[in-house]
């Protein structure tokens, strides 16, 4: 018995030793991670600031979230203040000969490649050259590339140029065939989020908006394409519409590329641009290296500007991968309470969500207001809790590009009493009051509970009215008018007033900087990005590893439809939020 106890003892203090040694190789790895990304890049001269296929443009410090374990350099994802900074900053670099845009699949939002479009606009005017090259370019590749003095597409690659379009799912009929139920409560005709589940074909109110939203958005892209190819505006149609990019000699033969090359003969041509020998190296350089090689120079100011990024979903609770209320509105007490920071700017990239983590945030926003300015700007979209978090603001930009208003209120419950019934399934309820069992799976709502539900939703939508008008100094009827759940475009929202200007993250910035009077200051980002360290932890709960694997398994877009089924943070009452996504 005594070996026996020894043995047990044994293992224990073996199990203990292996466990801590292996915790101990996590926080190294962890560690070597984290120092391995602040490496500071010496620039050589005759660089060429270069756009490739590893460059992940993002909006937030919220989606960068590479794999802790991932230590290649496959992906690089970089900031778009970040980017149109260093393209800035090259304009005046002596090192910085040019700028080469080489990616095929860009994944960036609208806004952020007009952005990056405009920056790229604005290098070009000190001489400097932009080239660009393409393989089998997407269509928002080809957006940004567009803006190069020369295009230049290998023989055997394509152009993906087709123009706009939107596809919704109705389900009506499916629903009533297999048995299940939606109670639907809305105010606005075209708050169509809940649409889909109401009838089987577009209503006439929907498909007015996304027509009108829709050619908004691809008149102002093409026109800028049409005018950087120097192409008449109804041949640029016919090509599109012809799909004449497809094919490599008619793309050429239309204007769309210059040359068609192969990449060793564009890195020659590069080399000759450059006057450089063909057997000496070309030094390209990445954006993310760029950036590392001056970074650090931006902090030796005291006084800043914060930028607030509130990117994705609004949520009751908290969170790291969307806008948390509990943790956004920590995130702007702490903001608040540092003296450094003169202004603020809230950087806003939302569809909505949970009315009241919108309505929270709000209210702590507006109490920041009145210690320091704050200028909200609308990334790719602001619509309707997106848009009511924005009505804090002392003035409020939007790109021509961003889906904005969709000021509207809707609430879905589904419920499957047809289909329990038909499989033989039957609930009986015991209560104590007339609503005790106001929602139920099986039965749906109450006619008490529709009645309440109905008042709450049209007291939300007046309370987002009213703090419309407040902002917007308009009435109720005329706010009302606009409202009704309607998406706009950015340049229609400034048309009709629900935007003060039409401008970039940095014009935002820069009139901030005016309103504090100041002409040096540095600018910081929150909430701050998670910390590799903090993101092992917060991965390996249980929760969070099954949810990664489902995500690998079924893909980013059809995991958030998972997310809407399954979180109860997504189902938190009254809701407004936007009806859906367009990706360029």
């Amino acid at each position: 018995m005594k070996s026996f106890f020894k043995n047990v003892l044994a293992n224990i203090v073996a199990i203990m030793l292996i466990g801590g040694l292996f915790f101990m190789f996590l926080v190294m790895l962890v560690a070597v991670s984290a120092f391995s990304g602040n490496k500071k890049s010496a620039i050589k001269d005759n660089s060429v600031l270069t756009l490739d296929f590893k460059t992940n443009i993002i909006d937030s410090p919220a989606e960068d979230n590479k794999d802790i374990f991932d230590f290649s350099e496959k992906e690089n994802n970089v900031m778009l203040y970040d980017i149109v900074e260093a393209i800035r900053k090259a304009k005046t670099d002596d090192k910085i000969k040019g700028i080469s845009i080489e990616t095929d699949g860009l994944r960036a939002g609208m806004t952020q490649l007009d952005a990056v479009r405009a920056a790229l606009e604005d290098f070009k005017k000190t001489g400097k050259f932009v080239y660009a090259y393409g393989n089998n370019v997407s269509q928002p590749a080809y957006y940004l590339g567009s803006v190069a003095e020369q295009y230049f597409l290998n023989p055997a690659g394509g152009i993906e140029l087709k123009g706009l379009s939107t596809e919704v799912l109705y389900m009506k009929s499916f629903t009533d065939k297999f048995g299940i139920g939606t109670e639907i409560i809305r105010h606005g005709k075209y708050k169509s989020a809940v649409e889909p589940f109401m009838r089987d074909d577009m209503s006439p109110e929907n498909r007015e908006q996304i027509s009108t939203m829709l050619n908004d958005l691809w008149s102002h892209n093409s026109n800028k394409i049409a005018a950087s190819r120097k192409m008449d505006v109804n041949q640029f149609k016919t090509v599109v519409d012809s799909l004449y990019g497809i094919i490599p000699d008619l793309s050429l033969q239309y204007k769309l590329a210059d040359r068609l090359i192969q990449k060793t003969e564009y890195d020659d041509l590069i080399r000759a641009k450059l006057k450089i020998k063909e057997k000496d190296k070309l030094n390209k350089i990445s954006f993310s290296k760029y950036i590392s090689s001056y970074e650090e120079e931006n902090f030796k100011k005291d006084d800043q500007i914060a930028v607030l990024y509130a990117s994705g979903a609004i949520y009751n609770g908290e969170g790291f991968d969307a806008v948390y209320a509990e943790n956004f509105v920590k995130e702007i007490k702490k903001i608040s309470d540092n003296d450094k920071i003169k202004a603020v700017v809230l950087r806003i990239n939302s569809p909505g969500g949970s009315a009241n983590a919108s309505d929270e945030i709000l209210f702590e926003l507006q109490q920041l207001k009145k210690k320091k300015p704050l200028v909200v700007s609308f990334g790719d979209y602001a619509a309707s809790g997106g848009y009511y978090i924005a009505m804090a603001a002392d003035k409020i930009y939007s790109e021509p590009n961003t889906l904005t208003g969709s000021i509207g209120v809707f609430g879905i419950i589904p419920y499957f009493k047809e289909l329990a019934n038909k499989n033989g399934l039957n609930s009986q309820v015991v209560t104590t009051n007339a609503n005790s069992n106001m929602y139920s799976t099986f039965n749906g709502v109450t006619p008490g509970g529709v009645s309440i539900l109905t008042k709450s939703v049209e007291q939300t939508y007046k309370r987002f009215v009213h703090f419309v008008t407040q902002n917007r100094k308009k009435s109720f009827g005329q706010i009302d008018e606009i409202g009704g759940g309607r998406v706009w475009s950015g340049t229609r929202a400034k048309q009709i007033g629900l935007v003060d200007e039409l401008g970039s993250l940095n014009d935002a910035i820069n009139f901030a900087a005016q309103k504090a009077k100041m002409t040096k200051y540095n600018v910081a980002a929150y909430p701050k990005k998670v910390s590799k360290f903090e993101q092992f932890f917060k991965d390996i709960e249980e929760e969070q590893i099954s949810n990664r694997f489902i995500k690998n398994k079924i893909g980013e877009e059809n995991f958030k439809i998972f997310e809407q089924i399954t979180n109860p943070q997504m189902q938190s009452g009254v809701m407004m939020q936007m009806p859906y996504g367009i990706k360029f």
